[in-house]
């Protein structure tokens, strides 16, 4: 079956006009067959991110979040800590599997990346870096090849 996702963008420089990090995983989204249900565009605020993601899980048609940026290490990166005090269930291989293939591409600058996965309840959320090139490498490497198997293993 397709999957249900929301797209977020954390960034508080980006529009509907310029973000084409998040329009490119909508994109990919709707290539792979897969229905984008919710997309948004949000300022780094925890409180707001955490609202947001809070409320997408709860809603039987959303099988996934993807959010965008905010993974780094900056004063202002707050998507991380938001992301993983809501998760129940940690999924580490996502963010290895990343940065191992974000080394082979930028070398050691990948362990700059805080991308992070996991389950809120039985929604899959995978968080990965704003820029184009990190979302590509995501989009492609990792999270469509195994997106329908996400959510499938996550609603047994």
């Amino acid at each position: 079956r397709d999957v249900g996702c929301a797209v977020i963008t954390v960034s508080d420089t980006r529009t509907l006009e310029n973000d084409t990090g998040g329009q490119a995983v909508v994109d990919r989204l709707q290539q792979a067959g897969n229905r984008v249900i919710h997309r948004d565009i949000i300022p780094d605020d925890p409180e707001r991110l955490g609202l947001l993601v809070e409320s997408l899980s709860s809603r039987d048609e959303v099988d996934a979040i993807l959010i965008t940026g905010g993974t780094g290490m900056t004063g202002r990166d707050q998507t991380f800590e938001t992301v993983t005090r809501l998760l129940t269930k940690s999924l580490p291989g996502y963010g290895e599997l990343f940065r191992m293939l974000s080394y082979q591409e930028i070398g050691s600058a990948a362990m700059l990346s805080r991308a992070t996965g996991g389950l809120v309840d039985r929604t899959v959320l995978l968080t990965m870096p704003g820029s184009p090139a990190a979302v590509h490498l995501a989009m492609e490497k990792i999270i469509v090849p195994e997106l329908r198997h996400l959510v499938n293993e996550a609603l047994r």
